[in-house]
């Protein structure tokens, strides 16, 4: 390929990655604007608390997570008894419930007015709640409870690959010297799966809004959500997002570390360990009960609950609006997922192809929006669409171009642009996970037979990873139908997806009504997790 087509790849690559950073180049730019006193008074009022509810969140979360993720992938790696292949499977089935959807479902469930508080009450003869003491699903308790039961299979999936690839030489050595296994093997050499496991558990837990909206929990996210929407000062909820920021990056830099440690594991498939010691009896059925536990508290029991609710609520005259509301999920979040697919595809492909350093790590700073919270980024998306705006006027204004003039502010271009810089990491970490297994030798070969780059791409690259691009694909639609925070605050007017749908109902105290959007999200988030486990699974092997 000559220079000068190199020049234009790289600039393909440096624009799009650039267009991609705006918005987080945006919040940061506005955060140091002035905020008309606002920042500082929220720093001597409820920026402390903001900051002790979110720590205390994350780290509860992140041990409960530990706890299930770690126990559970222990178990079903080592040990062969009844059931496991179903439990296997089953243990990644909470990730597809969205937090904020498990947690309208145990209010509903665990609140006074519910059924098992009735229940107790008509059993024991209680009269009112002063008669008796019961756990308030409303606390920061219950929020560390509904969390953990959905984000601990981050743990669980990446700690089982790796103790699937834990070599049986060192089991063997860690017998005969009379240690654990665990704790002296296994453990040690998963650390780094674990620790980005737990990074993300991290980061999704500093991005939650749902669920520590409806709990009233003070989090930075929601505190941004209430200074810009409540008190209309959008330069206050920059500064907070500036200040969640250095949570973000602490918690990026210690999962890119982590996963960049995993190089020093030994998967060699001659090594590996294989062999899965059978039980029965009590530790069989002591297996089962500790696999099937966080499977009921994160799935079975909330899509019960939801699914009770919706027999109960449910009316054939709603079908038309759940109608549209499908159509707009639908339409969303098939526009996002495969504008997410081609750029991920474009960016790792073409910048492993170039083999400039420069432009794969702007590449790969262009797709780490995952990091942030929703409520961030909508922030830095409205102002770069305002700027966009602005240049798009002054454009149209000078005559340049004889047309009139268009606004993207207020569309659902917007919304899409949104869900691109978000959740651009899926996807792309998804190829480019693809494209780490194939041998650089047969791109270059193909460049060697004269095959220009954009045929390379398309003839050799892009064929050997489409299962990677597929769950990338998959992965980002799931994500868009569940998106909550940046839909509430970018869609246009009177603009519903499964997700706000849910939002509005639950918001209102209406949980039964709230039921079947519900379920529907939970139904498209299935596929791409299974989708997800078959792949790891291939993986491994």
């Amino acid at each position: 390929m000559n220079y000068s087509r190199q020049n234009l790849w790289s600039f393909g690559i440096s624009s799009i990655s650039i267009i991609l950073l705006l918005p987080v180049i945006a919040l940061i730019v506005i955060s140091f604007g002035n905020s008309d006193g606002l920042w500082q008074h929220l720093f001597e009022t409820v920026l402390i608390e903001y900051v002790l509810t979110t720590l205390a969140l994350m780290f509860g979360v992140l041990i409960v997570s530990l706890i299930y993720g770690l126990a559970t992938a222990w178990i079903i790696t080592n040990f062969d008894f009844h059931f496991k292949r179903i439990l296997d499977l089953l243990l990644i089935l909470p990730a597809a419930c969205p937090a904020y959807l498990v947690a309208y479902a145990y209010t509903d469930f665990f609140e006074y007015a519910g059924p098992v508080q009735g229940t107790l009450r008509n059993i024991f003869g209680w009269t009112n709640g002063s008669d008796y003491y019961f756990p308030e699903i409303r606390s920061i308790g219950g929020a560390i409870f509904v969390l953990s039961s959905v984000l601990y299979p981050y743990i669980y999936l990446l700690s089982r690959t790796a103790f699937r690839q834990t070599p049986t030489s060192l089991s063997d050595v860690s017998r005969i010297y009379g240690r654990s296994k665990f704790w002296n093997v296994s453990l040690p050499l998963a650390r780094p799966a674990v620790v980005a496991g737990s990074a993300l558990v991290c980061m999704e837990v500093v991005s939650d809004f749902g669920t520590v909206e409806f709990f009233s929990l003070n989090t930075l996210t929601l505190g941004i959500f209430n200074v810009w929407i409540g008190m209309n000062n959008i330069t206050a909820a920059a500064q907070i997002s500036l200040f969640t920021f250095l949570f973000v990056v602490a918690l990026l830099i210690t999962e890119i570390k982590s996963r960049a440690g995993q190089r020093f594991n030994d998967t060699s498939q001659r090594q590996t360990n294989t062999a899965e010691k059978k039980v029965s009896g009590f530790k069989s059925l002591l297996f089962i009960l500790i696999c099937i536990f966080p499977i009921v508290c994160g799935f079975i029991l909330p899509t019960s609950i939801l699914l009770s609710n919706m027999k109960t609520y449910f009316n054939y005259e709603d079908l038309t609006t759940m109608g549209q509301v499908v159509a707009n999920t639908f339409f969303v979040a098939t526009i996002g997922s495969a504008i997410i697919v081609g750029i991920a595809t474009f960016l790792t492909c073409s910048t492993g192809l170039l083999g400039r350093k420069f432009l794969t790590n702007l590449a790969n700073i262009s797709a780490t929006g995952y990091a942030f919270p929703g409520t961030m980024l909508a922030i830095g998306v409205l102002v770069t669409i305002g700027l966009i705006d602005k240049l798009f006027e002054f454009i149209f204004s000078s005559k340049l171009i004889s047309l009139e003039p268009f606004f993207l502010s207020g569309t659902i271009s917007v919304l899409i642009f949104a869900y691109v810089v978000r959740f651009l990491a899926v996807g792309y970490g998804a190829t480019l996970s693809g494209l780490s297994k194939i041998s650089s030798n047969l791109n270059w070969a193909s460049r060697t037979l004269s095959r220009s780059l954009s045929n390379s791409l398309i003839r050799v690259s892009i064929p050997l990873i489409k299962k990677s691009i597929i769950a990338g694909g998959l992965l980002a639609f799931v994500d868009i139908t569940k998106e909550l925070p940046m839909t509430l605050l970018l869609r246009p007017f009177d603009f519903e997806t499964l997700a706000t749908f849910t939002y509005q109902y639950a918001h209102d105290e209406l949980m039964g009504q709230a039921a079947f959007p519900a379920l529907l999200i939970i139904f498209f988030g299935l596929l791409p997790v299974i989708y997800l486990n078959m792949i790891l699974k291939m993986n491994t092997k």
